[in-house]
């Protein structure tokens, strides 16, 4: 029984119809941010990483590419500031790099509202999200913790986040928590280091 959290066939579907719009608006933004991009660095526009999704299993992230090509493939808390390309650092704080996502969502894959997904190299934060169940979750382009400033530098604090996101997940929270994502300035994924 799950009084608190929402039917499953109902985030979907929103999930689906939401991601389904967002794409045919923004399709013609993420073309202008590519060629931007390479305009700026050399690389592709959107790259793809491999991260830890619904039941542990390990899908392909699509994102607008924000930093320098060839930099490792490390969680972002890893990588310097210095990585991060002139128009990345655009890209990360409008938080455009993440359009791109919305085809993971239409497959399925993440849902809008949900635990950031992490690499499967970041096996304490996978741990510690499957023993708090959180894995049950389809990852998300935002989440509670994104919201509270909490990135994957710090896996425990993240895990209890995204529990308490598992126990009070509705509907409205799920509203407030894109609200606070595209227009409260929330969620400006994790920090690189100075």
């Amino acid at each position: 029984m799950r009084p608190n959290n929402i039917e499953p066939a109902v985030k979907r579907t929103f999930d689906i119809l939401a991601a389904t719009a967002g794409l045919l608006v923004c399709t013609p933004i993420i073309f202008i941010m590519v060629i931007l991009i390479r305009r700026d660095s050399e690389g592709p526009g959107i790259f793809a990483q491999e991260r830890v999704g619904r039941a542990g299993q390990v899908f392909r992230c699509y994102k607008l590419r924000t930093m320098t090509f060839g930099t490792p493939n490390v969680p972002t808390h890893h990588s310097t500031a210095a990585q991060v390309t002139k128009m990345g650092r655009f890209l990360r704080h409008t938080k455009l790099d993440e359009l791109p996502q919305l085809w993971n969502v239409l497959k399925g894959e993440m849902s809008l509202v949900g635990p950031r997904p992490c690499l499967p190299t970041q096996t304490e934060l996978v741990h510690e999200r499957s023993r708090r169940n959180v894995l049950s979750l389809r990852p998300g382009i935002t989440g509670l913790a994104q919201t509270r400033g909490i990135d994957m530098s710090d896996p425990v604090r993240l895990a209890e986040t995204d529990e308490e996101y598992l126990r009070q997940q509705s509907f409205l929270l799920d509203m407030k928590l894109l609200y606070q994502t595209a227009f409260a300035g929330s969620g400006r994924g994790d920090r690189v280091r100075e």
